[in-house]
Formats: structure tokens, sequence, C-alpha cells
């Protein structure tokens, strides 16, 4: 297969991906030896062999097959560049401080990216963490779920309004498309099928109490206006077993981890 990239694709690829070590690792040739060497020379400007090493490391673990073919194109794709750096450079373009200030944020964020998947590499979830946190999740969620339509409006008396046009047998459906809701008001108000914890507790108290193809006689209240709920049906909740949802919930764990530590260093900066 031909390897084609473009110069802007190639840019943002090597300005910003920093690829899994366990990917390179089963993938990738040492590059240690050939980091200090050079790969070409342009108008007397050399290119370092490393920065080849990277792009061809990162095309590898995208799914790219190593060879002569990929390394060619990585080469001549850095000799293009280097060519129109130097020549932005003749332009002034190298000394345009809105251009060195995004020049700044590029090296900030791989720095960043490198900084925080060593910081997660050190400080693993543990698995029994994750499965801590899933029991609780599934304890959280119940063991039904429910079909449930609503209608929300910004007042009291627009919903008990709506209240008394269900009574004398006006549809749910037509009346929906009055709701705040932009999420749901095009579809009759429907919001799928979904467990209690899922929503605010005024409207999953609310909802449980609720016979089927009922709708909740009086309004009710939550933080985001007044709301009628239909409840349409109910199923036993199907919670994916622990190894499909493991993954999800440490990738989650691992974000909070990270956000942890961001607001820890956050804090112990000195700022003025």
């Amino acid at each position: 297969m031909k390897h084609t990239f473009s110069i802007l694709s190639l840019a943002v690829m090597t300005a910003f991906a920093i690829p899994a070590m366990a990917q390179q690792k089963a993938k990738e040739k040492p590059a240690a030896a050939s980091a200090e060497g050079v790969l070409a020379t342009v108008n007397g400007k050399t290119i370092p062999q490393g920065r080849a090493d990277i792009m061809v490391r990162n095309q590898i673990a995208q799914g790219q097959q190593d060879g002569e073919q990929l390394r060619n194109a990585v080469r001549e794709e850095l000799i293009r560049r280097e060519v129109l750096t130097q020549a932005a450079a003749t332009k002034g373009l190298d000394k345009n401080a809105a251009l060195m200030h995004q020049a700044d944020l590029a090296r900030q964020a791989v720095l960043i990216q490198a900084y925080l998947q060593e910081y997660v590499r050190a400080n693993p979830v543990s698995e029994a963490t994750v499965k801590a946190e899933y029991d609780k999740v599934k304890a959280g969620l119940g063991d039904k779920e429910y079909k449930a339509r609503h209608i929300l409006v910004k007042t009291e008396d627009k919903a008990k309004e709506i209240i008394g046009k269900l009574q004398v047998g006006e549809k749910f459906e037509d009346l929906a498309k009055d709701s705040e809701d932009p999420g749901s008001k095009d579809r009759g108000g429907d919001l799928g099928w979904s467990a209690p914890a899922q929503y605010v507790k005024p409207f999953s108290d609310a909802l449980t109490k609720l016979e089927k193809g009922k709708f909740t006689p009086q309004p009710i209240r939550t933080d985001f206006g007044y709301h009628v709920i239909k409840l349409e049906d109910v199923r036993d909740l199907k919670v994916p077993p622990f190894e499909e949802a493991k993954a999800q919930i440490a990738q989650r764990l691992e974000q909070q981890t990270i956000a942890a530590h961001v607001n820890e260093l956050r804090q112990k900066a000195s700022v003025k």
C-alpha cells in the first residue's frame, strides 16, 4: 500500500500524538541509537533522525506497516516541512508573536500529555478499585429501568394546564411539542429506557410511583422547571457484566485521578 501524507495531517499528528507505550514496544524499531543522527540536510540545516523515528512510531501505532516505503515517505515529508519552515522564516514568520504563542501551546500540549501518561503509569487504578466502583454503580442503579415521557415547562400553572388537557383526552405526544426540553420535545417527550438513578431525585421519586400508562396528577418541580411525567413501561435492568464494563470504569476513574492531581498542583502553585 502506498504511504501518502498531507503536510497538515502529519504536523498535527507529530505535535500532539504520543502513542501508548504498550503499542510502541510491540512494533517499533529501537530509535535511541539513531536519535542523534542526521536524516537529511536541507540548505545547510540538518533534520534529526530522531524526528523521523517519532513520526514512524506514530504511524506504526496507528496501523501502518513498517518498511522502506513508510520511512521514505516520512523522510520526504520532513524535508518538505523543513523547506516550508525555511520559507516561512524568510518572510519573518518565525518572529511573529502570535505564531510563536501557538508553537508554545503545541509544545505545552506534548509535555502535558507525556507528564500525565507518566503519572498514570506511576499511579495505576487497581482492578480492586474498579470492581468496587462497579459494585457501587450497580447497587445505585437498582434492578428496574423505566421507559418514560415528560413535558418540561417553566411555570407550575403551565404544567397544571397540560395535566388538565391530558385528563380530557389530549395526546401526551402532541402536548410535548411545547416542552422546554429540546432533547425530547420532537420525540413526543420520549426519554427512552433509564434507571431511576439517572434522573434527579424529585423526578425519579415521582416516576417510580407511577402505574404504567399513567401520568403525574401534579407537576413535579426540579431545578430544571416543572415536569409532567408519563410512565410507559417497566422492565428488569440488565447491567453489563464486570468484564465488559471494567475498561470504561477504569478510564473514568483514571480521569478522576488526573483531575484530582491537576487540582492539587494548581492549589500548591504560587500565582501572583
